[in-house]
């Protein structure tokens, strides 16, 4: 393997399932992930885990904490902070309820995996410390979905803070995948008072590291990843702070990204629109090269 592209081995044999019309594609379910941003001397740094080998679907890859919708989360009740839910709506290209349950699975998600929470007891302010047997045992019981993310956050009496999150891009699952999604990229700065830890139960592992040298270990080899999510780690590079990605999120195109398969000379070409560094050209008969 020349870098550290996540290719599953039943790729081809699911891409001529769809070409020849026997594999119908699923809808994807709506997803959300959050890169999380903090600075250093060195630039800033992203907290990313590692998915356990075990896992049947991107065993081992490198990843940013995130996860599916909960459909409880469009419960209109939550206090909300920053942007109005018509403009999330507008900015992500769904309905104001919608728009609110992709904001919550990103809090959510953050606070699931990495025990980090972008909310606070008013507008302006976020919670400095989430740790704490009372604070596990509420985010316990969301994770575990006896209680609602919207009821959690109603329960403590906190204010969502949608402002502390940026929309960055937005990338579905190629059509022949079994389970597919449509997934919101959000970047965001750790909140000050609060740090990260392992709180997945689907990773081994967590890192702060800088965006650059991700990358240059996924071009070494040696870090795996989805392409969306290498794709999302050179776009970081451009940017000095974490407060500097943050303001440039507005700006990115939020189009989503779909992989195309199409037969061209007696091969599949598998390709991202606008990233030709994934594409793959398989052998009617053969693995990708």
């Amino acid at each position: 393997m020349a870098n550290g592209q996540w290719y599953p081995a039943q790729w081809p044999e699911l891409i001529r399932a769809l070409a020849d019309g026997t594999l119908t594609p699923v809808t994807p379910k709506r997803a959300a992930t959050v890169m999380l941003l903090k600075d250093t001397e060195t630039g800033p740094a992203v907290h990313m885990l590692r998915r356990r080998a075990s896992m049947a679907f991107a065993g081992g890859a490198y990843a940013y904490p995130g996860g599916g919708v909960d459909p409880r989360d469009d419960d209109l009740h939550v206090r909300w902070a920053g942007p109005a839910r018509a403009w999330w709506a507008q900015r992500l290209g769904v309905d104001d309820t919608a728009a609110q349950a992709i904001v919550c699975a990103a809090v959510r998600e953050t606070y699931e995996e990495a025990g980090v929470l972008l909310a606070g007891p008013t507008p302006d302010t976020v919670v400095g410390d989430t740790t704490g047997e009372d604070w596990e045992a509420d985010r316990a019981a969301v994770v575990a979905r006896e209680t609602s993310f919207a009821e959690f956050l109603d329960g403590r009496g906190l204010v969502l803070r949608s402002d502390l999150l940026g929309a960055w891009t937005r990338w579905i699952t190629p059509e022949f995948e079994p389970r597919r999604y449509d997934t919101w990229f959000f970047v965001a700065a750790l909140p000050e008072g609060q740090r990260t830890r392992n709180a997945s139960t689907e990773a081994d592992r967590t890192v702060w590291i800088r965006p650059q040298e991700a990358a240059a270990g996924y071009d070494k080899g040696e870090l795996l990843m989805m392409p969306p999510t290498i794709a999302t780690l050179r776009t970081l590079t451009a940017y000095d702070t974490a407060a500097e990605a943050l303001g440039a999120a507005p700006g990115r195109d939020l189009t989503p990204i779909l992989a195309e398969a199409r037969l061209e000379g007696g091969e599949i070409v598998l390709s991202w629109p606008g990233h030709d560094e994934f594409t793959k050209h398989i052998p009617t008969g053969g693995s990708p090269a």
